[in-house]
């Protein structure tokens, strides 16, 4: 439940499209929970405090942790086994997490908490609220979760802040820079919270760093694909290339659902397109386009099936119940169970970073078709003094490393193991290191995106006064207004980063729907 600058977790509607309002924070969106979903909370807190104070052993609430399961811990230690839980658990290394990737995780695990089989305290789920809603962001190490139970050691560094340890990063209003975990409380007028039974373990168990660092490359990956078969379409009309095979007769008798969606794209891209009509009929030496050109829609459309059945895994993973063990007020009953098994994560975003190399691959052979004079018909790397001019030579050299690299990422982790705690945990999904490959694979398919649409662009200015189709050509000029043609060598870099600003800020896309194209 949503207005312009608020949204009401409730732990079952958080969609992806809200985490990246969240994120962005253009404008501020103000975070909180739905009346229902407090009541849950309380409700589910109730039933932990009861069991608290009995002397039967409960998991998470009275007993030590994975091997250490079986031990009893007395009623009044465990305040300090919970504390020590957090302590123990922040064993993070590495960089940290993007601000973006941290407030997706802070959305994340208030989400789950929002659910109500938690057992947390509403006071304890309000602090993280206040944070999130202050932009007062936890320094969170990238490495250190195989996806066991759940992200252990990362959202272990989220918690250390909520007791006044760790350390977070401030932002301008409340002066700026990194600062210890309770200097952060203090600056916000925020006092750390003393943690109670399970509200350790509530705070830890989970796939949430997974989630957030794989929904924000997911969310990156959807918006390149549909930039992909811009790209695609400016370098067929670069090359002269045939429209025929995006007819959708063609991609009936084969309906996959990506493939008929790409096909869809390209035709409008490509409508009323004067530099094809300059080359159909008898005189047109062409017989076929090589595969590159000729099998955009059952290449980009296999990514993007790739994409669509992460998303929907996604989808339910953000509004699940991932803590071990779940609270049920209900019934009364406080479960052991494997929900923080990252597997399904692990797996879909695996799939990211296939489906991104699979955009990146067949990008990169398109360049080389516009580069090789051999095969474009265009000046060598398309300058026009070449030889005093390189052109775009190492513009496709960039690409082709940026191809090499991705590939080597896209070695799966989800087929991936490695025993840890003793061997309590002896299958894990390595669901992190899964979604910091794709993290890294979609920047690097934005960049591999970016120089074909620039590199392709320059065929297009060397085919005027011919035009592209109208889409086309609305996404052309609104590149041409920030990146002028290059008539003799400059840094090319600077190009490419432009490009890609302009694909990460939707400035491309605003341009096709100005003029009433859409790409989906």
């Amino acid at each position: 439940m949503t207005s312009s600058a608020h949204l009401l977790l409730d732990g079952d509607t958080l969609t992806l499209e809200e985490i990246a309002r969240v994120v962005a924070r253009t404008p501020a969106v103000h975070v909180d929970l739905t009346p229902a979903a407090r009541e849950g909370v309380h409700a589910a807190r109730a039933l932990v405090d009861r069991l608290a104070e009995k002397t039967e052993p409960v998991y998470g609430i009275n007993t030590g942790f994975g091997t250490l399961a079986e031990i009893r811990i007395p009623r009044g230690d465990l305040r300090t086994l919970q504390r020590n839980l957090i302590l123990s658990h922040a064993c993070g290394v590495g960089a940290p997490l993007t601000p973006p990737q941290t407030r997706a995780l802070m959305l994340l695990r208030a989400n789950v908490l929002a659910k109500g089989y938690s057992g947390i305290r509403a006071s304890t789920l309000d602090l993280l609220l206040s944070l999130l809603n202050l932009d007062i962001l936890p320094i969170v190490p990238s490495r250190g979760s195989v996806g066991a139970s759940g992200d252990l050691a990362p959202l272990a560094h989220l918690a250390l802040v909520l007791i006044g340890e760790g350390e977070a990063l401030l932002p301008l209003e409340l002066g700026g820079g990194r600062v210890s975990g309770r200097e952060a409380l203090s600056r916000a007028g925020l006092a750390p919270v003393v943690l109670e039974a399970k509200e350790g373990l509530a705070l830890v168990n989970g796939t949430q760093a997974m989630q957030a660092v794989g929904t924000l490359a997911l969310l990156d990956a959807e918006r390149t694909a549909r930039m992909a078969d811009l790209a695609g379409a400016f370098t067929l009309e670069g090359l002269l290339g045939s429209h025929h095979p995006f007819e959708d007769r063609i991609h009936a008798i084969r309906p996959h659902e990506g493939q008929r969606l790409v096909a869809t794209n390209l035709r409008a891209l490509l409508a009323d397109s004067p530099i094809h009509a300059s080359h159909q009929g008898p005189g047109c030496a062409k017989v076929q386009d090589p595969y590159s050109l000729r099998c955009m829609p059952q290449v980009h459309g296999s990514a993007r099936d790739a994409l669509a059945f992460a998303r929907r895994t996604l989808e339910i993973e953000i509004n699940s119940a991932t803590d071990n063990p779940l609270v049920f007020a209900d019934a009364g009953e406080i479960i052991s169970n494997g929900n923080f098994h990252g597997q399904p994560v692990s797996q879909a975003l695996d799939l990211v970073a296939m489906a991104c190399v699979q955009l990146m691959s067949i990008s990169e052979r398109r360049m080389e078709q516009l580069v090789n004079p051999s095969l474009s018909g265009l000046p060598p790397f398309l300058t026009k003094n070449s030889g005093l001019n390189s052109g775009y030579m190492i513009a496709q050299v960039t690409s082709a490393a940026l191809v090499a690299e991705s590939r080597i990422l896209a070695h799966p982790a989800c087929v991936d193991t490695i025993p840890s705690s003793a061997g309590r945990e002896d299958h894990v999904s390595m669901g992190m290191t899964a979604a910091l490959k794709a993290a890294t694979v979609t920047e690097f398919a934005t960049q591999v995106i970016a120089i074909e649409l620039l590199t392709a662009a320059q065929a297009l200015w060397l085919r005027l006064p011919l035009l592209p189709g109208v889409g086309v050509r609305a996404a052309y000029e609104t590149l041409r207004a920030g990146v002028p043609p290059m008539e003799s060598d400059r840094e090319i870099h600077r190009d490419m980063a432009a490009v890609a600003k302009m694909i990460e800020t939707g400035t491309l896309e605003r341009a096709l729907g100005a003029a009433g194209v859409e790409v989906k």
